[in-house]
């Protein structure tokens, strides 16, 4: 029976956004919701927080959480990921990324099912984006899939283009950085040493698997995630967090 765990990879030095894993949305840290999520898809005893800042390692351990203490010079949080795997032994490594609050648990767990279907893939989510929200907006990567939703392309720009506006789509995917790999896998990926051009353009990691030629199978995630990419994005996530709570204390 394979054995999966959820990584959550947590910089402190984000350029756009320092200390952003130890934001407060109501009264609790980000890293800690972002945790308290993944245990309930694979319990508490199996969700790891890497980092390579003291400060965070000691939120994680203060709240019952354990840390994995990392590199200062990773590329990416994938690379982060790699080594952190490198620590323990799991099967499936989730990817879990630490500003996304509202992610679903069930999409975890979907996730690992679908990792155990499909191993030789690298799995992501996708959902569909809400009406209000702006394709053109570089700080949400939208996704091109094959209608079998293997991935095709990821970009900041919008994405499928089009020639005339009578062809321009309907709606638009966006990615959830929510990720399924193995450790053969994660090696590949930080084996390569530095950033391919598509990655290094776009700034989305996963187009380094693509480059590698490493299948990327999208799966549909519940709609509604919002990312903490800006400190402005915080009153927002804030409210649906509210809005969540409510709707919880009403069952």
């Amino acid at each position: 029976m394979s054995k999966s765990c959820v990584i959550i990879p947590a910089r402190y030095n984000s350029s756009r956004f320092p200390g952003k894993p130890l934001t407060k949305l109501l009264n609790q840290s980000m890293i800690i919701w972002v945790a308290d999520i993944s245990a309930l898809a694979v319990g508490k005893e199996n969700v790891f927080i890497a980092t390579d800042d003291n400060r965070i390692a000691e939120e994680a351990n203060h709240n019952g959480y354990q840390s994995l203490m990392t590199s200062p010079n990773h590329l990416t949080g994938t690379d982060r990921i790699a080594e952190a795997a490198s620590l323990i032994d799991y099967d499936i490594y989730i990817n879990v990324q630490g500003d996304e609050p509202l992610i679903d648990p069930k999409d975890i767990k979907k996730c690992i099912k679908i990792k155990k279907e499909k191993p030789n893939a690298v799995i992501n989510g996708f959902c569909w984006m809400d009406d209000d929200e702006d394709p053109t907006n570089i700080n949400i990567p939208k996704v091109i899939t094959t209608y079998e939703n293997k991935l095709i392309y990821m970009s900041r720009n919008a994405i499928p283009g089009f020639k005339e506006d009578s062809k321009k789509p309907s709606r638009y995917k966006k990615q959830v950085c929510i990720y399924g790999f193995n450790k053969k896998q994660l090696n590949k990926f930080s084996q390569y040493k530095k950033k391919t051009d598509v990655e290094e353009s776009e700034d989305i990691e996963i187009l380094r698997f693509l480059d590698l030629n490493e299948d990327i199978y999208m799966f549909e995630c519940k709609p509604g995630s919002l990312a903490v990419d800006v400190p402005s994005d915080v009153p927002k996530v804030e409210h649906e967090l509210k809005k969540a709570n409510n709707e919880t204390s009403r069952l």
